[in-house]
């Protein structure tokens, strides 16, 4: 029997595309005219040819990879331990995970402005490097929800207690253990949460502006209120970038963890010298 086409299935797709398609081909045309009467590509042209477009990328990528590194180190290691020997409290750390849901930005910066001041403790926005600092925890807190979710998930369709004793019973450190064996068994988790922490931390604003700080973000509103075509292409490229890194992220996320060997780990010879 041959089976009838869907087209109620198939409509409702097309109307759930078109609510995201047709916005994004409005704002496409709208940055294409630029110049009266014809379509270009000039306002690409003016954003390009801008140069703190090119610097406040680059900055908040940079910000956003360090993001990435440092929620990775801290993430991997915790969702280690909570599964391996700590399962009772793992409502727990998944409650604080989702914490940054729930909490504004503004809350968050306004709390680490308030705590890491002039006037406190630990001065970091007094100097430019602690005010980096202060933005890579940030985007790192979050990220966490993303991070931590795709982490969590690579570590569920893995036997991660197999893998330790068989590490340990090689002679491997716990250190080592995560490092050579867990890391390279949930890469492509890390993989699927580091674009989200990327797609997350290029375009964010709050924290950028009220640190002051020359992100990407912040250009963006600037240019949105001193022009008019060159955000529309701007928001264009985001998407596009976005997109990018979705696809990355599909990419890496479709290949199943644990499929890395087990390292071979030094271990004394048991055979005695020749004579």
């Amino acid at each position: 029997m041959k089976k009838q086409f869907p087209f109620v299935s198939a409509l409702i797709a097309l109307i759930a595309a078109s609510y995201f398609l047709v916005p994004l081909y409005a704002t496409f045309q709208f940055s294409l005219q630029m110049i009266r009467g014809k379509w270009s590509f000039a306002a690409y042209q003016s954003v390009f040819s801008n140069d703190q477009f090119l610097a406040t990328l680059s900055y908040s990528a940079v910000v956003s990879l360090m993001a990435i590194i440092v929620g990775a180190l801290v993430v991997v290691p915790t969702a280690y331990w909570v599964r391996l020997r700590l399962p009772k409290i793992r409502p727990i750390v998944e409650f604080i995970s989702l914490m940054p849901l729930i909490i504004p930005p503004v809350v968050l910066v306004f709390g680490y402005i308030r705590l890491f001041g002039s006037d406190s403790w630990l001065p970091m926005t007094i100097s430019e490097q602690g005010t980096n600092t202060l933005l890579v925890i940030g985007y790192v807190v979050l990220s966490l929800p993303y991070m931590y979710r795709a982490v969590d998930n690579g570590m569920a369709v893995i036997d991660i207690a197999t893998l330790t004793e068989a590490a340990e019973s090689l002679g491997a450190s716990r250190l080592r253990t995560v490092a050579q064996v867990i890391f390279p068994n949930v890469r492509s988790a890390i993989m699927s949460g580091a674009f989200l922490t990327f797609s997350i931390s290029l375009g964010e604003f709050v924290l950028a502006s009220l640190l002051n700080r020359p992100a990407f973000g912040p250009f963006m509103v600037q240019l949105g209120q001193d022009r008019a075509y060159e955000p529309a292409a701007i928001a264009i490229l985001s998407f596009g970038l976005t997109w990018v890194c979705m696809a990355l992220m599909q990419l890496f996320g479709s290949r199943k963890p644990g499929q890395r060997w087990l390292p071979r780990f030094t271990q004394p010879s048991s055979r005695s010298a020749t004579p």
